[in-house]
Parts: structure tokens; sequence; C-alpha cells
């Protein structure tokens, strides 16, 4: 049975030592988040996580959730129990407004709570995960009673949230869904439609689940310009703020589904249910995508969430499994062979995931610091520069984290050999698992277009300038620095790999805008691997401070800079074959037509 063990140490390496959160502390939200108060939430987040969630990873995947005769859905044994400990403990409620019943902490450390949460347990993460979307929403966009009425309850947890934008006929191109809203004498509207792929559509661990559903006022253009935004919850709720009457809503069906079992993956079906208008009419869809944007976020930290957890049971498999010798000699001669640790190529893909996950995690947090800093930052300077890099970065740590966290589970698989492909080592649940992390919020296809086609461009390029300038900056300190040297100058040649590749996009996606797209994701991976190269960067240097300064605890920052200089030798030289890849252009790419993809008999 696989096992999972909270990496406590290292997020408070990061929020401490790299992000050094306590320099913020001057910002509201910051001045209760002490190195005391972090540490106490993040080590008491890794307990929970490691001790009541992970031991219904696989219970979950093997149940999966059931489907009622009358509609209702039970989820997996233990889940709900489960949904109980954590909404008592509060661990929903960290980053949210205090207005509305939260903790009112920074997002870094709602950040940390999602990572644990989710490498114990994906699909039991989706609950609260989905929540959270949905509570950004309504913050947002939502009316002053829509606030009063539902968030209360779902930063709580006694309520949870959903996103409904997919239909059985269109998924990314929203203007053309056929849910309807019918505008009723009270001010509501009636919802009509069928929404699929509803995660946490329904289920039995909390006691209102609020919709919210994408939908199209009479006369509304035919395009996304048409979509309005609805609130629809499953019970209706009183002046007083108790439940009335059922919706006329309900769950169809559960897809059946590669992985995720645990989560109530639905088809819902709205036979005008009764629904208020968030926000403007038409305008639904920049609604949404402020809850698109926080769930991108948070299939970023899944992706590497999962690697995490594959990697720590990879290692504990290979330092325990014996076949062959070392290439060396024997490392252990008096046993009957070495344990397979000891094998470079082992060792390879140990070491691409321990550099992938330690850097993804600083990414991650990096970012959430952003989301922060974007809002409470103390000048209108201070909160732009940090409102372009979360906008640059949130396509990046969704494609490419989602990308590489999938490689690492796979390759963590490959650690344990036959025993990978069989169940009870768990190993092939994290790749089903990972893999959906690839596909939902977006396709990375998508991520990449929309980091390639609109974020590059914005502003006249303001942000892809900036994040440049921070890169630029921190290497030519870093050069300054005898042991960082050489890292800073391999960095600084990745960079300028992604320079050329941003300015040949200039110079011919204009005229061709195939070779934007045929581009795209190359240029998502350069651009994920100069954020973890200036991750690593940022870890080095404090590693190597403390080092100089001495510590007590070497081992942990040697570990550190060993891993950059795995990161610098075998990460940062594939910009360069990235950067080729995309200079090649579209033209072979669709060169051929429709009949020669066609197999002949």
């Amino acid at each position: 049975m696989p096992t999972y063990t909270a990496p406590t140490r290292d997020a408070r390496f990061i929020i401490n030592e790299v992000l050094d959160l306590a320099s913020y502390n001057n910002l509201p939200g910051f001045e209760s988040a002490t190195p005391d108060m972090i540490d106490t939430v993040v080590n008491e987040a890794g307990k929970f996580c490691s001790e009541v969630l992970a031991p219904l990873n696989q219970v979950g995947d093997k149940e999966g959730c059931t489907r009622h005769e009358d509609g209702s859905v039970s989820t997996p044994t233990g889940f709900k129990d489960a949904f109980e400990k954590y909404r008592e403990s509060g661990w929903g409620t960290i980053a949210q407004p205090e207005e509305f019943g939260g903790q009112g902490m920074p997002h870094v450390l709602g950040f940390v709570v999602e990572e644990f949460v989710g490498t114990a347990n994906q699909a039991f993460a989706m609950y609260p995960g989905l929540t959270g979307g949905a509570i950004a929403a309504i913050t947002a966009k939502g009316s002053d009673e829509q606030k009063e009425t539902y968030l209360h309850k779902m930063i709580a947890n006694e309520w949870t949230g959903t996103m409904n934008l997919t239909e059985p006929h269109c998924g990314t191109d929203l203007g053309m869904i056929r849910t309807k809203a019918e505008p009723q004498a009270d001010g509501s509207y009636a919802i009509t439609g069928t929404k699929i792929f509803i995660s946490a559509g329904e289920h039995d661990m909390a006691e209102n689940i609020i919709h919210l559903v994408l939908a199209k006022t009479p006369g509304a253009p035919n395009s996304s310009k048409g979509i309005s935004l609805f609130v629809v919850p499953k019970f209706l709720v009183n002046e007083d703020g108790s439940l009335g009457d059922r919706n006329t809503l309900e769950c169809g069906s559960i897809e059946e589904k590669m992985g995720i079992h645990g989560n109530s993956t639905c088809v819902m079906n709205y036979d005008g249910a009764k629904g208020w208008m968030v926000g403007e009419e038409h305008k639904g869809l920049a609604a949404m995508f402020i809850m698109m944007n926080a769930a991108r976020l948070g299939v970023g930290i899944q992706g590497y969430a999962q690697a995490e957890v594959a990697y720590q049971n990879a290692v504990a498999y290979a330092l325990d499994r014996r076949q062959g010798r070392a290439l060396s000699g024997p490392a252990e001669p008096e046993a009957a062979a070495d344990p397979i640790f000891v094998h470079a190529d082992v060792r390879r893909m140990l070491m691409d995931a321990k550099a992938y996950v330690e850097g993804m995690r600083a990414l991650a947090l990096w970012g959430a610091l952003q989301v922060d800093l974007t809002h409470k930052g103390a000048t209108e300077e201070d909160r732009a520069k940090a409102d372009q890099i979360i906008s640059l970065l949130t396509p990046v740590i969704k494609g490419y984290g989602t990308d590489k966290g999938y490689d690492v589970a796979t390759n963590m698989q490959q650690v344990f050999g036959g025993h990978g492909y069989i169940q009870e080592w768990g190993m092939e649940q994290f790749v089903r698992d990972s893999r959906i992390a690839m596909i939902y919020e977006g396709t990375n296809g998508v991520q990449a277009m929309d980091l390639c086609g609109r974020k590059l461009a914005q502003n006249g390029g303001a942000a892809i300038q900036t994040f440049f300038a921070t890169v630029d900056e921190e290497i030519a300190a870093a050069k300054d620095i005898e042991a960082l040297a050489p890292f800073a100058e391999k960095l600084e040649k990745a960079l300028g790999e992604q320079k050329a590749a941003t300015m040949w996009f200039m110079q011919n996606a204009m005229a061709n805008p195939d070779h934007l797209g045929a581009g795209a994701h190359h240029y998502m991976h350069i651009m994920g691997i100069v954020s973890l190269g200036l991750m690593w960067l940022r870890m080095a240097t404090v590693a190597q401070a403390k080092l100089d300064a001495g510590t007590d605890d070497a081992a942990f920052y040697e570990t550190k800079l060993a891993t950059a200089r795995y990161f610098g030798d075998r990460f940062l030289p594939d910009c360069g074959s990235l950067r080729r890849k995309i200079e090649t252009g579209s033209d072979s790419m669709m060169a051929l037509g429709e009949d020669a993809f066609l197999t002949a008999a």
C-alpha cells in the first residue's frame, strides 16, 4: 500500500526562507502569518493529510461514487467523515476573506494546504477545490445579497460549489452552449439545459451545493459574448438563511473515468431550475474566468502533488528492491544484489522527479504570493507588477506543471518495474489520476495558446518584459557569487533561448498564425524550464548563504545546491532544442491534406 509524508520541511523552507513571507508583514493579512504561525499551519495540515486523507486514496479509487435512483450520490467509504473533519479543522478557510468567516491569511498558506490535500487524495481535494473557485467568482462578481446568502456557508464548507461550463457538443468553444436562462417575474431565471464533466456535481458531504452555470438569455448573441453566469443552488435558500425547496436539477449520471474515481463527475440536468444572474448580462465568461484561473492554479498544484507522492513511494521502493550490481562495483558485496537505487538510470528518474517537484512547488508558492500582492501590494506599481507576473505564469503553472507532473508519475511507476503495473502498489493510480490534470480546466494546448496568443502580446508585451527583467536581475546578482556563477550562466543561456523564441514569434507569427500554434507547446515548456530555473537560483542562493553563515541543517542545504546543479545540467539545456523546434515553423506540420492521415485498407 502506498504511503505519503507531507513535505513540511520543504514548504517551510520556501515560505520562510525563499519567499521570506515575514518581510510582507506590513500588508493586510500578512501580519498574522508569523514564522511560528506558518510552521504550525504547515505541520498540522501535513499531519491531517497524511493521517486522515491519504489512507482513503485507494478506497476512493476502488469504490468510486454511487448514483441512486433518485439522483442522489454517495461518496466512497470514509469520505464524508473525512470531509467533516476537514470542515471542523477549518482547512478551507485559511486564505478566505475574514468578513465572510475566513481567516484572511495569505494565499501562500492556502496553496500549501491545497497541495497536501491533493497529494494525499486528489479525488477528495476536488470537493473543496471547486468550492474555492466558486467562492472567488461570487466574491468578485456577486451582488452584496449573493455574497451574504452563499459565502459564509461556502467558506465554512457547510455548502460546496461547482462550475458548469461544458456541454455534450462543446467544451473550449463556449460560444456554442445551448443552456437557456429565461427571465422570471421575481427577478430570477429558469435555467434549462445539460452540462457534463461537472466535478463534485452531486454528493452526500454537504447540505447544499451551489452551482455556477453558464447559460444564454433570450436574444443573446450566438457567441461567447452572449454568455451570462448564474448561481443555481441545489436547495433554494430562504430569507433567514435556512434551506428551502429542492431546486429542479439533478445528477443524470456519473461519468465512468480513467481516474479520480472518488470524485463524482456528473452529468447535470437543469429543468427550469431557479437561478440568479451573477454580474452583468452577457459578461458571464469574464466572471467564470475568475473561477477558471483559480482552478487552473489549483490544477497546476495537482500536477506536482501527484508527482510528489509517486516520487516518495518510488524512492522507498528503490532503496528496498535489489536487482543487479552497481556499474562501478558492488555497493553492498555482502548482499545477493544491490538496491536498484545505485543504478544511474534509476537515479536519473528520481533526480528528474526531485528537481521538478521542488522547483514546481517554489514556482506555485511564488505565484500564490503574486495573487496576494495583486490585491494587497503596498503600491500601485507593486500590484500591477504582481498582476502581470501571475497572469503570465498561470498557463505555465497549469500547462507545463501538469505535463511534467504526468511524466514524473509515469517514470516513478517505471522505477517499480512490473510491480508498478500492479494495482496493490498504488503507482498506476497516481498515473491515472495525474493524467486528468493535463485535460481539465482547459487542455494544455489551450494553456499554451493562451500564453503565446494572448499573454505575450498583452499590454504591448509588458508582462513578458517584466518577467525577463526579473530573471536578468537575479542572474546578474548571482554571477557575483562564485559558487552560484556556473548555474547563473546556464540560466542566462536558457533565458536567451526564450528571448530568441519570443522574438521569432514577433517576426513570423503575424504573417502566418500557424507558426504560433505550431510552436506554442514548445514555448510553454521553455518558459516552464526558465521559471523553474529562476526558482532553483533563488533556492540555491538561500542555501549557499545558510552554509556560509553556518547552520545545524547543512545536509538539507547541501542537497538543495546539488539538486540545483542537476537542474542546471539536465533541464536548462532543453531550452535550446525547444527553440530550434519553434523556429522550424508550421510548414511541415501543416503540409499534409486530410486524406494523408487516413489509414489505407
